[in-house]
């Protein structure tokens, strides 16, 4: 059982608490939606062998695919979102396996589709789509995509034999998600102060960002991670299983690695990500420059990661939550009125998830609910951390909004990809609002830190997370053992690279891998809030010189949803992510930064020389 503090949920306001029924009114709603989804697949799977026959066919199959789909969302959320609320709930979990089974059911009902399609002359298919233009002309992005993945498209009987793993590919980060949230014991510490606090992901994080006092730090650092370090094994061998799975599917699809399988979906090119890697590992200097300046300031001997997040300079300003949410609102003004509304619909009530409780996931993400609403789920602390994770989230849902409601179905949900560059321009906007407005050098020092944490934070240390996940899966892919010793070697290996002499080193460094949940949940996911930072930067750097112009192509870019590839539709809207020079810009981004905060440190009499 989870040893989670906070309240318990039911202690929590409601209007802190997102409203699920919205989704569904009760089980029984959510029990028949089941069935009916069930019903849907076998609908679907009655259709093989028709598609040859005409255009008819094809758009039927197409338009009961979409309906699949959208019940799909609604069947998986209301489930997974309860789950959320308090993970400790076995019966709430089987519910979630139950629509986990009725997904792979539908993988296998659906499997013959791609293959009979593909078997079809695509300038056949062509012909249908132009003489349709009020049916299947929609989905000629969708279709033509298809054919140009055809390459790894499989037979059906081989389509139908991955189909049944689909039911095992889960299995693995629901285990890491038991280990790690439902089944973890928190510890307990005393703090020098003498207080005794449980220390929980979200108090672990409040703590590092608050307590001035290194000890206690050190303290809370040591206790967390040793509950991964007393487990480090088991976590290796669930990395393990899922790097082996991944390999197994880029494999069976003919792809020539994983990261080509990961990318090739998007049609984004294997460089991205390489040279995304390389021209970081070229601009650490200003990162290790922020890190010596870091230590100069806050006067320790020593120096470790877990000291990274204090305040430079000495403020106790909490940001309760119901006071920052005009502050929020009023951030996003550059984006119109219309945008504006939407943000504060969000936050009237009944879609966000605000406080941490007994049992409660860890972390923050915005999930779309399509033909209902975005849900936003936070752990808030009150910290400056927290309020820019609450414009982060924001930004996600309202991109899953202007989506939803410019684009079908088909076309609404937006790739990865783009993803976070809604999320980082939110944050954007919110501290650019936020120092204007600020007279105090203290209070500026605090938020200028706050950007560069948040280069640090979205940028850098998710370049070394997807610098250590490429490396492993490469390793993987060559035939070299996943033991837990390999995996903390490389983690090494780059904390070394990246941060050179500026840090003290802490053994207990090398299992960090192992407490980020995307490696498990999401396997090449962390680049992209690299790559989505260095655009959402090039956006408001625009923003600047051209408000009206790139606005206009910034809402454009979040009404697209997943009409387009990705590449192209940044490309669209000015940023290209093939070209080093975008990304090396952030490096000099960082170093004008950890200028503008030395000269308010200076100026605060905080910089001994």
């Amino acid at each position: 059982m989870s040893e989670s503090t906070g309240r318990p949920r039911a202690e929590i306001d409601p209007k802190y608490r997102w409203n699920l029924s919205d989704i569904f009114p009760s089980w029984e709603s959510w029990q028949t939606a089941c069935d009916t989804l069930d019903g849907v697949i076998e609908r679907f799977a009655a259709l093989k062998g028709s598609l040859n026959q005409g255009p008819e066919q094809l758009l039927e199959a197409l338009r009961l695919e979409d309906e699949l789909g959208q019940l799909s969302y609604k069947v998986w959320y209301y489930p997974s979102l309860r789950y959320d609320e308090d993970q400790r709930d076995n019966a709430i979990n089987a519910k979630r396996q139950q629509v986990q089974i009725l997904m792979a059911k539908a993988a296998q009902a659906t499997s013959w589709f791609n293959p009979e399609l593909l078997a079809i002359p695509l300038e056949t298919v062509r012909q249908w789509m132009t003489d349709d233009p009020q049916g299947l002309e929609l989905y000629r992005f969708a279709v033509e995509d298809l054919y140009r993945q055809q390459e790894h498209v499989l037979d059906e009987p081989r389509e139908a034999l991955l189909s049944l793993a689909a039911r095992f590919s889960s299995a693995p980060p629901d285990i890491y998600g038991a280990l790690s949230t439902a089944d973890i014991k928190f510890p307990t510490i005393t703090l020098s102060d003498g207080e005794q606090i449980t220390v929980t992901y979200g108090r672990y994080r409040a703590l590092l960002a608050t307590n001035r006092n290194q000890s206690d730090r050190k303290n809370a650092f040591e206790a967390l991670y040793h509950c991964y370090g007393a487990n480090i094994n088991t976590y290796a061998a669930i990395y393990n299983g899922i790097a082996q799975r991944d390999w197994f599917a880029a494999r069976a699809r003919n792809y020539r690695s994983t990261l080509e399988a990961a990318l090739h979906g998007n049609n984004i090119p294997t460089s991205v990500v390489e040279t995304l890697i390389e021209t970081t590992k070229r601009q650490t200097a200003p990162l290790q420059r922020y890190h010596q300046l870091r230590k100069r300031v806050l006067g320790v001997d020593k120096y470790y990661l877990y000291d990274g997040s204090i305040p430079l300079v000495e403020s106790d300003k909490q940001y309760p939550y119901d006071d920052v949410l005009d502050q929020v609102i009023e951030s996003v003004a550059p984006l119109g009125s219309d945008y504006q509304g939407k943000l504060r619909q969000a936050l009237s009530g009944g879609w966000i998830d605000v406080y941490e409780n007994q049992g409660k996931r860890s972390g923050a993400y915005s999930a779309g609910v399509y033909g209902v609403h975005p849900y936003i789920l936070l752990n808030y602390n009150n910290t400056l951390d927290d309020v820019f994770t609450l414009a982060h989230e924001l930004g996600h849902a309202m991109h899953t909004l202007l989506s939803a409601e410019a684009q079908p179905f088909r076309y609404a949900s937006y790739t990865i990809f783009v993803a976070e560059v809604a999320s980082t321009f939110n944050e954007a906007l919110l501290l650019d609002y936020m120092i204007e407005r600020e007279a105090d050098r203290l209070q500026r020092a605090v938020l200028l830190q706050h950007a560069i944490d948040s280069i640090l934070g979205t940028f850098y240390t998710q370049v070394l997370f997807a610098n250590w996940e490429l490396d492993a899966l490469r390793m993987v892919e060559n035939g070299e053992p996943l033991t837990a010793d390999a995996l903390n070697t490389l983690y090494r290996g780059l904390v070394d690279q990246y941060y050179g002499d500026a840090i003290d080193k802490d053994p207990r460094y090398d299992w960090t891998w192992s407490r980020i949940p995307h490696f498990f949940r999401s396997p090449y996911y962390v680049y992209q809030y690299a790559t989505c930072h260095a655009s959402s930067a090039q956006l408001f750097a625009r923003l600047r010189t051209d408000r009206q112009q790139t606005t206009a192509a910034y809402l454009d870019l979040l009404s697209s949803g997943g009409s387009d590839y990705p590449m192209d539709q940044l490309k669209a809207a000015g940023i290209d992510l093939s070209q080093s020079d975008t990304i090396a810009a952030v490096g000099s981004q960082l170093d004008r930064l950890i200028t503008q905060l030395e000269a308010e440190l200076k100026a605060l009499d905080r910089l001994p020389s």
